[in-house]
């Protein structure tokens, strides 16, 4: 899970309940175009699983969190640059990754999946797809993966999946390899018509890493890290987690106990 390109966008949430005024407010960085776990509702308002759950965790800290919307491989960038505190956005907790950031506990964690045209062949293996197109999201972990073992393929990076899932339609792509629980909820929709999954689930922790994580600056790891910590454990052992979830999913999406 993962993802995107260009600069920040705007603001467009803040959390505004006066018991969690104290404090400085958080600057949470999110995305706003990857339902649905983030994107923006028809009314201009962020909505989407990791955006109840950023509501979740700052009201589990007690403190007044701000949500700034960035395209996805601007987020990182945003956070060193203390333009946000935090990334609550499908960012992979990756060995590449924390050489830069660092990570709270996973609170997710997904496989990735090939989706295409229906009647697809159901091979996809870098052999299959020798001389297809391939469209995937920049700065993403699936981005990496293709990048590394489907150097037969032609690959197209593009800013976010919805562009990816247009170009998948039109036919100017073959293929995309996104999050599964983000595909899946694709394809239960009117624009997903027409369109499968392709070959096994890929859970490679060399790309893919051990979940999804808070993404943080390495020097608040032990302050704001552990505060997020606490607060996804506070916000499953509630019962919350499971309640959230169940409002996008009908599976369990939680990480899975080592």
């Amino acid at each position: 899970m993962l993802r995107r390109s260009l600069a920040a966008v705007a603001v467009l949430a803040v959390l505004t309940t006066p018991a969690l005024a104290q404090g400085k407010k958080l600057k949470i960085g999110v995305e706003g175009a990857y339902p649905p776990f983030s994107e923006v509702g028809a009314d201009g308002k962020l909505k989407g699983f990791e955006i109840d759950l950023a509501y979740a965790y700052c009201a589990a800290m007690k403190r007044e969190c701000e949500l700034v919307q960035q395209e996805f491989d601007a987020l990182i960038p945003a956070l060193q640059a203390r333009k946000v505190d935090a990334i609550i956005a499908s960012v992979s907790i990756t060995d590449e990754r924390k050489k830069s950031i660092a990570f709270s506990k996973p609170y997710l964690a997904s496989p990735a999946a090939f989706i295409a045209k229906s009647g697809a062949a159901a091979d996809a293996s870098p052999a299959a797809l020798k001389g297809k197109k391939i469209g995937v999201q920049s700065a993403t972990t699936f981005e990496k993966y293709v990048d590394a073992l489907y150097k037969t393929s032609t690959v197209s990076r593009y800013a976010t999946q919805d562009q990816i899932y247009l170009e998948l339609k039109a036919g100017r792509v073959d293929y995309t390899l996104v999050d599964k629980f983000a595909a899946d909820a694709y394809l239960k929709t009117d624009a997903g018509k027409g369109m499968a999954f392709v070959g096994k689930d890929i859970d490679d922790e060399k790309f893919f890493g051990v979940g999804i994580g808070v993404g943080l600056r390495k020097a608040e790891a032990a302050t704001l890290g552990k505060a997020f910590d606490a607060a996804i454990d506070a916000v499953n052992a509630s019962g919350e987690y499971k309640k959230l979830s169940s409002k996008y999913f009908a599976y369990d999406v939680a990480p899975k106990k080592k």
